[in-house]
């Protein structure tokens, strides 16, 4: 009896019963997929991108499709093949046969149902090839919609983009088809051994017969695939570029490469192709020694010829003259990485420096606006003062690093640590957890938070004396939320201080809330203790349909969003609530910042994140990771991506309120994002589209400037062989703060340009010599919109020695003034040595501000402390003697007298400066200034030339402002006051610059 038979023979509800529990099966297995596509419809539409959604997903089909019926068709051509042209007596089954013949039972089973066998085989062998292919439609699109670079590579001549967008996709194809020929052989030879084709002849002491068509099919089959591998050895020769021979000192192909792997490439090619015309030879020649003999040749030269003769070279000719034999192509290698990644002649430029002061700062307009910005909050420190001064209620939080952004207050731009006051859902305790409550109580966040990097409310004097609840040493908050909208006293206007979207509230598992309940319902939303809301932005897909609500039940396997009562027909769901994540499943082809940040446009909280186009590809460009190593829930740590190009061509804008994702090109020149554009058009909106008070508001992104400082170490280096020896090279100093050790990061700052004197916001960091820690580097990005991404390297001279961050804080800490507070301090206090930043001042001199904070002990249950600014430590390298001067005290003005003398602290007083108070009458005196530093200058002349200094500040201020409105009245009286002010500063004695 047939199988079919037996199932026609089976009872009606047993048939029914089978057929109900294969198409559960199914379900089970292919719904949840089913039900993600069908809710990330309704996402992309909400936000609407649903076109990015429509061409991935299309993309991804064809790619399934088309490698499934590729290797599939191969493979099920393979069996037909050796099937029809099986022998003869193999057809015939009986039972003397099959006792005498193992195979012949698969063989009888297989000669039942054929072509079920056959697509079954071919379809169970394709579908995860498939499956894999489909993650590859970014390489399709790319080749489809690539173009050129502009740049070729200084080998083979052709444009990076042909390395970039195309190779790639033939290295795709070449691997798809590899596979299909090589599981098409297997199953052949495999049909061939079933059907007699090829058997063991037990006569001839189980010599293999093989017969003509088995023959046939093999060699073709074979054949093909060395002319493959021929391809393969073609077009790895254009891989050399960034792979190489893994040089320790550069990426890229070398000198052994380029003069012995290359060439030997081209033989292998040859060889490969010979190999293959005898396979296929054998189709006609019943010898198979030809076959045999042309592989082992092509086995023999890739041992002799593709490793022993370029490892010879490297051996006998590379390394005795190593320098000489690499230097053309370390010049290759410097040259690609610059430009690959942006760090080129076009955007940064050298200056030397001396590392020694020549002036006093007080005397320098530039310096006077570096020291009365100089940052004495670090966002690293303050996350728990700010959750304990402006938590509010306990489910609210910020996130464990808060930002650093700048805003123009009154006139006076400043930077200040900002933050938002998101819903903390993992804070939620008791009742609140309960799922009505979690999910459509507490919904939003409330407000901004910001607060003036450069001071605090008070300064704290007696720091080892003072009481817990000391309210000295704190930020000076400006709060922007629905308390202080209802008042109108907000510093930074907000509009819509709720926010729905944010880093902290999408740490919620599962993210989701639900808005809006029924028709006529009262509001339900958590907003104060005396109000309710109910939301009304764009944001959200609707599931007031219970087709939609059966969808997101099943998505968050939770009954509720069926069955709650709080859910009517205008209620929506909001999720995908993080802001990279929104942005990253919009632009699924960006790499995103790990650091987005808060930000006041137009009245309302947006999210800034950066992204980044990259390629892996780049000739001889050196590899670099824009992301930190990724630790699994397992435990384990997955490496980071590695690229060798990047560029922070987009800047994304994701609305606290409604979600609303806006993507902005800020780099016209970059082919990558050209490609995406073309693949998505109308998704980036062009730079003329990004409104002003945004572009104020853009930052250079931290992690590409890690990755740009960490190849600028070495990549600073002109000459080749000087490259060579490492000696030129510099290293990014320890964190000297930081307890666990690993590198100190980045900082923003805001310092005075050196023409101007005006406030710019940049990202710096210090350099040191190649493992050592005297300074001898100092880079800076610009963020200003109009120098945004150009970098200033300072380079100090290499027969002087100025101490690093490391060795300065080793100062600082020794100094005997802060040895014994410390002692004090640390019997009741917890001390935290904040960002220690390196600023140039004095006309070639160094400055190194570092903030203490302390953060009181208790064993008291359930007492809240938490760090506040005590103390500010100042070192400053005295010119002449080389010695270095300390300054310890409660403000930053009384640490710079006593490393400058009376009369530089004033300015650190100057409008945005350092607002803490002076010394009271009576109070703790400053410490002496250091054995060997100047006397200061008389109070009289010291308050004339400060006040001077304050005038022309405000003068070029005010000057500033009259260009931008285009005022020429204004602006014509302010050159007025310029001039009047240069004169008064002069006057005093300033010195002209």
């Amino acid at each position: 009896m047939q199988p079919s038979d037996r199932m026609r023979a089976l009872p009606r509800r047993a048939r029914v019963t089978i057929m109900v529990t294969v198409a559960l099966v199914a379900l089970l297995v292919i719904g949840p997929r089913l039900v993600l596509v069908y809710t990330d419809w309704l996402w992309f539409g909400e936000v609407g991108y649903r076109r990015v959604w429509g061409t991935v997903l299309v993309t991804r089909l064809i790619l399934f499709t088309a490698v499934t019926l590729l290797v599939g068709a191969v493979i099920s051509a393979a069996m037909v093949w050796a099937y029809r042209s099986r022998p003869l007596f193999a057809a015939e089954a009986s039972a003397a046969a099959e006792a005498k013949d193992p195979l012949e039972r698969y063989r009888t089973v297989v000669l039942r149902r054929p072509r079920s066998f056959t697509v079954g085989i071919a379809l169970l062998l394709a579908l995860p090839f498939g499956l894999h292919a489909q993650a590859s439609w970014e390489t399709v699109q790319l080749f489809l919609h690539g173009g050129g670079f502009g740049t070729v590579d200084a080998e083979f001549g052709y444009d990076i983009g042909f390395y970039v967008f195309d190779l790639p996709f033939y290295r795709m194809i070449l691997t798809w088809l590899f596979i299909a020929v090589f599981l098409a052989l297997l199953i052949g030879l495999g049909t061939h051994y079933l059907f007699g084709g090829i058997r063991l002849a037990p006569s001839k002491d189980h010599v293999i017969e093989v017969s003509r068509p088995a023959r046939v099919q093999l060699a073709v089959l074979a054949g093909t695939f060395i002319a493959l591998k021929a391809a393969s050895y073609w077009l790895d020769r254009y891989s050399l570029l960034w792979s190489g021979r893994k040089e320790p000192t550069f990426t890229g192909a070398g000198y052994t490469d380029i003069n012995a792997v290359l060439p030997a490439r081209l033989i292998m090619v040859a060889i490969a192709v010979l190999c293959a015309v005898a396979f296929f030879a054998a189709i006609a020649v019943r010898d198979l020694r030809i076959p045999a003999m042309a592989t082992a040749l092509l086995v023999l030269s890739a041992i002799l010829v593709g490793g022993i003769y370029p490892a010879l070279i490297e051996q006998f000719s590379v390394r005795p003259n190593a320098a000489d034999r690499e230097s053309p192509y370390i010049e290759r290698n410097i040259a690609a990485t610059r430009q690959a990644y942006g760090i080129g002649s076009d955007r940064v430029d050298y200056l030397d420096y001396p590392g020694v002061g020549t002036r006093p700062p007080r005397d320098i307009p530039a310096d006077v606006t570096t020291i009365a910005n100089a940052r004495l909050l670090d966002p690293t420190v303050l996350s728990r003062t700010f959750t304990q001064q402006q938590q509010l209620k306990n489910f609210y939080g910020f996130p464990e690093h808060l930002n650093i952004d700048r805003y123009t207050i009154d006139g006076q731009l400043a930077d200040y640590i900002v933050a938002a006051r998101e819903l903390s859902p993992n804070s939620l305790s008791g009742n609140q957890t309960q799922w009505i409550n979690r999910h459509t109580v507490y919904t939003h966040g409330n407000g901004f938070i910001a607060a003036p990097a450069n001071r605090v409310n008070a300064a704290v004097r007696d720091v080892a004396g003072q009481s817990a609840s000391s309210d000295s040493g704190y930020p000076i908050y400006a709060v922007s939320d629905i308390a202080s909208q209802a008042g109108g006293d907000q510093v930074i206007p907000v509009e819509q201080p709720r926010i729905y979207f944010g880093e902290v509230i999408a740490q919620a598992d599962p993210d989701y809330a639900i808005v809006g309940g029924p028709e006529g319902a009262p509001p339900r939303e958590y907003d104060t203790d005396t109000a309710q809301y109910t939301y009304t932005g764009t944001g959200g897909v609707p599931v007031g349909s219970w087709v939609n609500r059966l969808a997101f039940a099943a998505r968050y396997a939770e009954r509720n969003i069926l069955f709650s009562g709080a859910i009517g027909p205008e209620s929506k769901i909001i999720f995908n609530r993080d802001p990279a994540t929104r942005v990253e499943h919009v632009a699924p082809w960006l790499t995103t910042d790990s650091n987005p940040y808060p930000a006041v446009v137009g009245g309302r909280i947006v999210w800034i994140v950066d992204g980044y186009t990259t390629a892996a590809h780049y000739p001889y460009s050196q590899v670099g990771s824009l992301t930190a190593p990724i630790v699994t829930d397992t435990g384990r740590t997955s490496p980071p991506e590695h690229v060798s190009y990047v560029r922070n061509s987009v800047k994304a804008t994701v609305d606290a309120y409604d979600g609303t994702v806006t993507l902005y090109q800020i780099d016209e020149n970059d082919p990558v994002l050209r490609a995406w554009m073309s693949v998505f058009p109308g998704t980036v909106q062009p730079p003329n589209a990004i409104p002003t008070e945004l572009r104020a508001h853009f930052r250079y992104p931290e992690d590409l400037f890690r990755l740009q400082r960490d190849l600028l170490a070495k990549y600073h280096v002109d000459d080749p062989r000087e490259f060579f020896t490492t000696n030129a090279f510099w290293s990014v100093p320890s964190d000297p703060t930081a307890d666990t050790g690993g590198e100190q990061p980045p900082y923003y700052v805001l310092v005075g340009d050196a023409d101007t004197a005006a406030p710019s916001f940049r990202l710096t960091s210090a350099m040191v010599g190649f493992n050592r820690e005297f300074l001898s580097a100092y880079l800076s990005v610009h963020s200003d919109p109009e120098n945004y991404g150009r970098i200033d390297i300072l380079r100090l001279p290499t027969d002087t020695q100025t101490q690093g961050p490391r060795q300065t804080q080793n100062s600082m800490i020794s100094d005997t003034r802060v040895a014994s507070e410390r002692t004090l301090l640390e019997r009741s206090n917890r001390i935290y040595y904040a960002n220690l930043l390196t600023l140039p001042i004095a006309d070639g001199g160094v400055l190194y501000v570092e903030p203490v904070f302390t953060e009181r002990l208790t064993s008291t249950p359930n007492s809240s402390t938490f760090p506040q600014l005590a103390r500010v430590l100042v070192s400053y390298r005295e010119p002449g003697t080389g010695g270095v001067r300390i300054g310890y005290a409660p403000t930053l003005a009384e640490a710079l007298d006593q490393v400058f003398g009376t009369g530089t602290g004033a300015v650190a007083t100057a409008p945005g400066g350092d607002a803490t108070t002076p010394p009271p009458p009576g109070g703790q005196p400053p410490a002496p200034a250091p054995p060997g530093a100047p006397p200061a200058p008389p109070p009289a002349a010291s308050d004339q030339l400060t006040a001077a200094v304050l005038e022309l500040n405000d003068a070029l201020a005010n000057l500033r402002e009259a260009q931008r409105t285009g005022d020429f009245t204004a602006y014509g009286a302010a050159l007025d006051r310029l001039q009047q002010a240069i004169d008064a500063y002069l006057a005093a004695g300033g010195t002209p610059r």
